[in-house]
């Protein structure tokens, strides 16, 4: 779920709680304030939900959306934080938030590599990653990344379940979502593998994106599978070629 958010309007409560940062009572609470106060409108209203701190907010923000809310970047992965720096963005190269939440940015990647990605990220006074993420969430409000990848490769048969797995099966798989800590890897069953960072290659790398990107198609090698919390320990490291 954290590959791609979910809404936070219509998700299950057992959906929220596999969102990072948020507990299953947490989870329970959501969905009870929502039934209480109606839909949420902006993501800042989460912090109202009992149980929901600040720094559970900043762990889950980011994978939450709201649709036709009041804040067009809640329909995005871009995190709260980062909403001024995105809206600078857009400011200064003639767009506006509405142009965003409507599609029309289709111009702005070019705009941003015209310009230079590291001027402006100092500019902004983000990191460059961060930007090329928000260039790319803001040309693409609430699309789901997956729906235009290509479908997980299997090696070890037809593996459908999670319980299926076991440690030491090699696959090919998609990558569908990269994160600071890592990648996950679509493997074709219901959850995504993550492969740790220090799991990716045999090289030292500062951060995932060095290595791979969303929609490669890599190599992996179960390392790991618990079944109860439906988490999948992959590795790319010492692959066969």
């Amino acid at each position: 779920m954290n590959a791609v958010g979910v809404d936070v309007n219509t998700a299950s409560a057992p959906l929220l709680s596999h969102i990072a940062g948020i507990s299953s009572a947490v989870a329970k609470n959501i969905v009870k304030y929502r039934e209480e106060n109606g839909a949420f409108t902006n993501r800042r209203q989460l912090l109202k939900v009992p149980k929901l701190g600040p720094k559970a907010f900043e762990q889950c923000a980011g994978f939450l959306r709201i649709i036709g809310g009041t804040q067009p970047l809640d329909n995005t992965a871009v995190h709260p934080e980062s909403y001024d720096a995105a809206q600078a963005l857009l400011q200064r190269f003639g767009y506006s938030l509405q142009d965003a939440a409507g599609g029309k940015l289709s111009g702005l990647a070019e705009q941003v590599k015209k310009t230079g990605s590291s001027t402006l990220a100092k500019e902004l006074n983000i990191g460059s990653y961060t930007l090329n993420d928000m260039v790319s969430e803001l040309q693409k409000p609430g699309r789901d990344p997956r729906d235009l990848l290509p479908p997980p490769l299997l090696r070890s048969g037809s593996v459908m379940e999670i319980s299926d797995l076991k440690p030491g099966m090699q696959m090919m798989g998609t990558v569908r979502n990269i994160v600071d800590f890592g990648c996950f890897v679509d493997i074709g069953v219901h959850e995504d593998g993550l492969v740790h960072i220090s799991q990716i290659c045999d090289r030292y790398i500062k951060h995932p994106l060095e290595a791979v990107k969303v929609g490669d198609v890599v190599q992996v090698t179960v390392m790991e599978v618990d079944v109860k919390r439906k988490r999948i320990g992959l590795t790319m490291k010492g692959q066969k070629k």
